[in-house]
């Protein structure tokens, strides 16, 4: 089927399993707020797509939808500790503000990325019924 209407679905279902990721790493380190020497850590999934556009490109260098949506399709999350940033005096680094903040704009982002597909599926099975 994404043959006949393009790869958004996929691509969509490929940024929900990152924010999935993201949600989960954030609600862990949320959990580890009061472990002495506990670091945050973070998703590193934009940074990687980043690179991977960039260098995204056919034989003659050139970007398109296809190379493009490759570029997305083939990124990986990796995952960062944070060793540089403040840490209290137990040598934990959590800030709960920040990580509140990412809990709320994930869970944002992941209820767009949702509406994107109900909204692709609508447009098939409209499609659907008029034949």
């Amino acid at each position: 089927m994404s043959g006949l209407y393009g790869n958004g679905i996929g691509l969509t279902e490929t940024v929900l399993d990152y924010l999935w990721g993201r949600q989960n790493i954030t609600l862990n380190n949320i959990a580890n707020v009061d472990t002495p020497g506990f670091k945050a850590q973070y998703v590193t999934f934009e940074e990687e797509l980043a690179k991977k556009i960039q260098n995204a490109g056919g034989a003659d260098g050139r970007k398109t939808r296809s190379t493009i949506a490759e570029a997305i399709r083939s990124s990986r999350a990796g995952l960062r500790t944070t060793w540089n940033e403040a840490t209290r005096l137990d040598g934990n680094n959590v800030d709960m503000d920040q990580e509140q903040v990412e809990l709320v704009r994930t869970a944002y982002e992941y209820q767009q990325a949702a509406n994107s597909i109900n909204s692709e599926l609508n447009r098939l099975r409209t499609a659907a019924k008029t034949f």
